[in-house]
């Protein structure tokens, strides 16, 4: 057997009753259990604060993965039987101790060399603490590997990021320390790179000398729902744009790497970073809109305004959405805005690049009566995914006109159950080794640099726009373009881009 391909591992959950744990992380490893990519030698221990039992987590685990597709029922024991529970008390020293005989007990019961994955599936206050007792109890002395998943929001500026840091950095190596942003194992995230470094039409192109901007748009129908209370100490800035967005960012501005390793695929994406232009206060009008929905109508539906809804103050000014204009200064990109937007409430569920190309110098088919459509490359990242291509053709018949041509490929005719979910990928890269799709400490470092200029220029309520539920957004964002001589490629709600 390939222990390599097929890692032999115990994967410790804490919080293994919350709802990220159910939802994403026991379908995703039983995924990985039916489609052979992990061996039998493998132990789940799920830990938090209820008194639950082995059987109550398996349970727990049997109706998180009961509607997977084809999963048989001898399947699923099977799987189940990995799982073991340990009540938990993060502060106390005995439950650590727990904890690591158990571990030692499960390396010997399933022959496992003393690997071990810690994974942080719970609220981020704990983080520190978690890291720092793993360490002195010795939880992470073990003759195999050790590594720690810890999922966002890294820190909440600057500041709370640097001290998290420092506290598990006390515990854990940089390269053991596994930030996980689930963007980066989508499909079409990842394709990104292969879009831009093995396409000859491609890369020869992605400069300023031939782009004109860059359009990343990533809509919600959704309002806060229950999350209130966490939204209200986030908003889309900090939920979205300093992790999902900059991390888009960074991949399509990122200079091609020497090779495609881990060190220097992640040494790109952070000179990109470094080259992000700073937003000084008295600029972030210039560059950001914040928006807030108010009521309105969403597929037929009224809906309630953020501030009606539960857990959040009725006068808040936290933004639900953002957008913003971002200029990086090198050599390559000097000069082509990057445009972003996120929001809640919007239109639709999508998730898009648009990269415009510049027009001709000269182009023979523009006259006065017309003007020719750009060539757009947009790449579908959710929920749809694929490619689509936009030049201009003839039209049909005797006239010498121009028609935009859309040439799609589609991820959506290939089989779902085959198509491995986010978090999937993301965990088996973890078990690997393989941090290529995780984010590096100097990355969380450049974008809350990035970041707070913008949150300490937001303090009050001066320069935040409502946008009715079911729009795009407020249409100060739409100016935001227009004064550099573009707009927005609007989407209907099939989330196709008009032409």
């Amino acid at each position: 057997m390939n222990t390599t391909n097929k890692p032999k591992t115990t994967i410790v959950i804490f919080g293994a009753t919350g709802d990220l744990a159910k939802r994403k992380l026991f379908p995703s490893i039983y995924n990985l259990y039916k489609k052979g990519k992990i061996s039998e030698e493998f132990a789940v221990v799920g830990v938090a604060r209820r008194s639950w039992t082995d059987e109550t987590l398996r349970e727990t685990v049997r109706e998180s993965i009961q509607d997977q597709a084809n999963a048989d029922t001898e399947t699923i024991e099977a799987f189940c039987n990995h799982f073991y529970y340990l009540p938990f008390d993060v502060t106390s020293s005995q439950s650590y101790k727990e904890l690591n005989d158990m571990l030692t007990r499960l390396d010997d019961q399933y022959n496992i060399p003393g690997n071990r994955i810690f994974y942080m599936a719970m609220a981020p206050e704990f983080f520190g603490t978690i890291a720092t007792n793993l360490k002195s109890q010795g939880v992470t002395d073990t003759p195999g590997w050790t590594r720690l998943v810890i999922e966002k929001p890294f820190g909440h500026d600057l500041t709370s990021a640097k001290e998290l840091n420092d506290n598990i950095r006390e515990a854990f190596a940089e390269e053991e320390i596994y930030r996980i942003d689930h963007y980066l194992g989508k499909e079409m995230v990842q394709n990104i790179e292969v879009i831009r470094f093995a396409n000859a039409m491609f890369e020869p192109l992605w400069n300023n000398r031939y782009i004109s901007n860059i359009q990343i748009t990533s809509s919600e129908t959704l309002g806060v729902e229950d999350r209130g209370g966490y939204y209200e100490a986030s908003g889309a800035l900090r939920d979205m744009v300093q992790n999902h967005m900059m991390q888009m960012v960074s991949l399509l501005a990122m200079e091609p790497p020497i090779n495609l390793t881990t060190d220097e695929i992640r040494s790109e994406k952070i000179k990109a970073l470094r080259a992000l232009r700073p937003v000084q206060p008295e600029e972030v009008k210039d560059y950001f809109v914040r928006g807030q929905y108010g009521p309105g109508e969403i597929n037929g539906d009224e809906v309630p305004g953020y501030r009606s809804e539960a857990n959040v103050d009725p006068e808040s000014i936290t933004e639900t959405y953002v957008a913003g204009k971002l200029m990086i200064d090198n050599f390559r990109w000097a000069g082509v805005p990057f445009y972003i937007r996120t929001g809640k409430r919007m239109v639709l569920k999508s998730t898009k690049i648009v990269v415009q190309f510049k027009e001709l110098p000269m182009n023979l088919y523009v006259t006065d009566k017309e003007q020719i459509h750009p060539n757009l490359l947009i790449i579908h990242i959710q929920p749809d995914e694929g490619i689509t291509l936009i030049l201009n053709g003839k039209k049909f018949g005797p006239t010498g006109e121009t028609t935009p041509v859309q040439l799609d490929y589609s991820n959506n005719t290939i089989d779902n159950a085959n198509t491995p979910e986010a978090y999937e990928r993301l965990i088996y890269d973890c078990m690997i080794g393989d941090a290529t799709n995780f984010t590096h400490w100097d990355e969380v470092y450049l974008s809350w640099k990035f970041i707070d200029a913008i949150s300490a220029a937001w303090k009050d309520q001066e320069g935040l726009h409502t946008y009715q539920a079911g729009e795009m957004g407020p249409k100060e964002a739409k100016q935001l373009l227009e004064k550099d001589g573009f707009h927005w490629w609007p989407v209907n709600n099939e989330g196709k881009y008009s032409i």
